[in-house]
């Protein structure tokens, strides 16, 4: 049976809709005054106000933990919406009465919490009544209680990757403070330029991916791209700031390594137009989906984790 140039290219059409289907995701994130679940539709199942945040993470329960305020750590029941769990950085464990800000955390294995205390230049890990159950103190040249850290995580080898955005350093420290890699996030002969937009310029890491291979995949921030960094400090692949069609990356954050090899890529202070999030397949460069909410969530969703 033969079939005519009309049909053929109309299967074609349905085929391409089934990809762009399939390849949506179910999304958690936060911006303009709320937290929200949104669909593979792109709409909002679920959502509580709540304020700014830089990290996120989702329990096997459902619950998510999440920044509250500018140096708390809390567990939010979803189905409820209120907070079932606490911890404040600003006032625990030798903290009163310094200035601290909590950019990162991380839910533990063995039920404890992992958290970067920005201010006290410290890495520390406690159990669920807060008890302090390690301190590792981390190498900060630019010290601010805003900008010593952003993202940090406990590898699989036991060592703690943290982004340091103000020093533009990516530090790797083992369980005793040591540094045992780092990496200077590069200028590439341009001078910084302030701002938190496109216009903007510098190397102020936002977040970082330990891959199976070895390499560091790091989001830039105002470095306007994504790159992937081997132990020898060589970058071997990058996404720049104007490399993808009708895309500009401004501030990029959050990372994620999908099960099909993509990448998730946050991309906040974009404005009006870009999308606040890029699914990438890292071989081709080739962009397989976007979400683009700025009417619903405005310009600085920093945060986003695919619940799919």
């Amino acid at each position: 049976m033969r079939f005519s140039p009309a049909v053929i290219f109309a299967f074609g059409l349905l085929l391409c809709g089934a990809s762009l289907a399939s390849a949506q995701h179910r999304l958690a994130l936060q911006g303009n005054g709320k937290l929200a679940i949104v669909d593979r539709d792109g709409k909002i199942e679920w959502e509580m106000k709540w304020g700014g945040i830089h990290d996120l993470h989702v329990l096997p329960n459902g619950n998510f933990l999440v920044q509250q305020g500018a140096a708390k750590v809390a567990e939010i029941d979803v189905k409820k919406k209120e907070v079932v769990w606490s911890y404040d950085s600003a006032k625990s464990n030798g903290n009163e009465g310094k200035r601290i800000e909590v950019h990162a955390f991380q839910p533990l294995a063995d039920g404890g919490m992992m958290i970067a205390e920005s201010g006290a230049q410290r890495i520390i890990e406690i159990d669920r009544s807060g008890k302090l159950l390690r301190e590792i103190k981390m190498k900060v040249e630019h010290p601010n209680a805003h900008t010593d850290t952003r993202l940090a995580r406990k590898l699989d080898n036991g060592n703690y990757l943290v982004c340091h955005e103000g020093d533009g350093f990516l530090r790797e420290y083992d369980a005793t403070g040591k540094i045992v890699w780092e990496y200077d996030v590069p200028l590439f002969g341009k001078e910084p330029k302030g701002g938190h937009g496109p216009e903007s310029w510098g190397d102020k890491c936002f977040s970082a991916v330990r891959l199976p291979s070895g390499n560091t995949l790091i989001a830039t921030g105002n470095g306007h791209s994504v790159l992937e960094v081997t132990p020898e400090k060589e970058v071997v692949w990058k996404v720049e700031q104007k490399e993808l069609p009708n895309i500009t990356l401004a501030w990029v954050t959050t990372l994620e390594v999908l099960k099909n090899g993509n990448y998730l890529i946050g991309n906040c202070h974009a404005g009006k137009g870009q999308p606040l999030l890029i699914e990438l397949e890292p071989k081709t460069k080739k962009v397989v989906w976007t979400f683009d909410q700025f009417d619903t969530f405005g310009n600085d969703v920093s945060n986003t984790k695919a619940l799919d």
